[in-house]
């Protein structure tokens, strides 16, 4: 049961006193009812402590670390401050909204919290009636501190680079797949359409960009002559020959004539699939840029369309850089994935994966294990550029001719480097470029690799290797190992301290309470007794 709860508010924080509250009555409908009515919620819980805050910019502070679970300074003061010591008599139990938060707070303090249904009742009780409770604070003024710090937590965690924004390059990439049907669609209905009137162009050009700029140059094919020729020809990538062709094609060709009219729709038709061809090459080129920008080493790894699928499919660069190697693995192949679950199958090895050209190069038998290992590639790739400040594409040229070595390796058998190794060498790369890049006050930048691992490997423990020399080495010059000793020579060893000890009480000595006699205070006689029993201990092992 909770006897204090913790109230965080866009002003300060508050501790309230909460009493006649059980665990039996906080279930009942009465006590959810006295809820909504203040004057019987303020017999339930009483104000103790509100200490506001001193400036926005402490409020934005406060409310970070609170969404993160963090215990603030300024929390831990308030909180020993007006809360004692925990006692069997009088015990303190805070309730708090936020697990993490509550968890944090009793590290810090040592201070019991719960999180139950009973201490968010009480405490949306207390937002319900905050501008009542809280002393020294008008109607609005809540709402006002409300709607500044929820402005100023929204900028803080909206803030980041604009030329990495990730969303341009889902609307980008969806909006180049998309004009990829539309112009395969349009370049067949331009091609039907036309080939009413020139039927034999269809085979002469084959390319669909290439067919609509020669439809809009032609035109009606009986005004087409020797004049026209080179400028043809210009449109067909300076081919003299095909330019040819199709005149010589327009002179005998079978199709009917068009009038006025249709022949201008089919035109403006053409001008317009040749606009759209246009704008996808833009469009790829602005995408090309935007990969660059924003995740270099997986643009260098894979490309810049299936770099961009990736992460239009994952859903941003951050949730790609979350997902483990074998959820980018097969990413793109959910659906076959459930299926073969289902259905006990073999399940899918590649997704979007499959369209790069390393899973085209393997051999049919390498393609799920060149996958796999892409596809670790591909993890450590998105994880850099989303981490790091200033992401740098030669991460991903590494990780490339790190897969290049893998195909060659299942080809040669050929060994291929380290990721440790690899990753090293570019780090090196970029220490030794940053500091050519000195600047004018003598400073130099501060490296990007600084953010990322040293990747400093772990010393291998050597394995000693026995060599043969070593068998040549007298029994003699090695170290004696602990002989064990048998009954009858621990009986001997016994006797002999036993008389020793009786010799030095017979002369008046101090004795001393060490359980085995020391040999080299034992008698000549007794010494001679002890090395006959030990060499014939030694002979028996060595017969044995």
């Amino acid at each position: 049961m909770i006897t204090h709860a913790l109230f965080e508010s866009a002003s300060g924080y508050a501790i309230f006193d909460v009493k006649l509250t059980d665990d039996i009555g906080a279930k009942s409908q009465t006590f959810q009812e006295s809820i909504q009515n203040l004057q019987k919620f303020g017999k339930i819980v009483s104000l103790k402590s509100f200490i506001p805050f001193k400036t926005a910019a402490q409020a934005l502070e406060n409310a970070n670390d609170i969404s993160e679970g963090i215990m603030n300074e300024h929390l831990k003061n308030v909180i020993e401050m007006n809360l004692s010591k925990s006692s069997k008599k009088a015990p303190v139990v805070l309730g708090v909204s936020d697990v993490t938060l509550a968890g944090a707070i009793r590290e810090a303090t040592g201070v019991v919290c719960e999180v139950d249904t009973q201490s968010e009742d009480i405490i949306r009780g207390i937002r319900l009636h905050a501008s009542k409770l809280l002393k020294g604070l008008q109607n609005d003024d809540l709402i006002k501190a409300q709607l500044g710090l929820g402005h100023s937590y929204s900028r803080a965690k909206l803030k980041f680079n604009v030329n990495r924004i990730d969303n341009m390059i889902i609307q980008a990439i969806a909006l180049l797949d998309q004009l990829d049907k539309d112009v395969n669609l349009f370049s067949m209905r331009v091609r039907e359409w036309y080939g009413y009137h020139f039927p034999e162009l269809v085979r002469l050009v084959p390319d669909n960009y290439q067919y609509a700029r020669a439809a809009q140059f032609i035109g009606n094919k009986e005004l087409l002559d020797e004049s026209k020729l080179h400028d043809l020809a210009a449109l067909l990538d300076d081919d003299e020959t095909t330019a040819k062709n199709v005149l010589d094609a327009a002179r005998g060709s079978m199709g009917s004539e068009l009038s006025e009219i249709d022949m201008l729709n089919v035109t403006m038709f053409a001008t317009r699939v040749i606009s759209l061809a246009e704008y996808r090459k833009s469009l790829i080129s602005y995408l090309s840029e935007k990969m660059n920008l924003v995740a270099p080493s997986l643009t260098a790894l894979l490309g810049e369309r299936i770099g961009a699928r990736l992460i239009s499919h994952a859903g941003s660069l951050t949730n790609l850089s979350k997902y483990p190697a074998s959820t980018v693995q097969i990413l793109g192949a959910e659906k076959a994935l459930f299926r073969a679950l289902k259905t006990k199958g073999n399940t899918p090895k590649y997704g979007l994966l499959y369209h790069s050209s390393f899973i085209g190069r393997a051999g049919p038998k390498y393609k799920g294990r060149i996958s796999r290992f892409l596809a670790n590639k591909c993890s450590i790739a998105s994880r850099i550029d989303c981490y790091s400040d200033n992401p740098s594409s030669k991460f991903g040229e590494a990780l490339r001719a790190q897969v290049e070595e893998r195909l060659n390796f299942f080809e040669t058998g050929a060994p291929p480097s380290k990721n440790a190794d690899a990753i090293r060498k570019v780090l090196e790369d970029l220490a030794l470029h940053e500091d050519e890049d000195v600047d004018e006050d003598g400073d130099a930048p501060i490296a990007d690799a600084a953010a990322l691992t040293t990747l400093v490997p772990t010393p291998k423990k050597e394995k000693r290797k026995r060599k043969s020399n070593d068998m040549d080495i007298d029994e003699e010059a090695q170290p004696s190992k602990k002989v064990k000793l048998s009954k009858e020579e621990k009986k001997a060893l016994k006797k002999a301290a036993k008389a020793a000890k009786a010799e030095k009480v017979a002369k008046g000595e101090k004795v001393t309470n060490s359980k085995s006699a020391d040999e080299s205070k034992l008698s000549k006689e007794e010494k001679k007794a002890l090395k006959q029993l030990k060499k014939e201990h030694k002979h028996m092992h060595k017969e044995a």
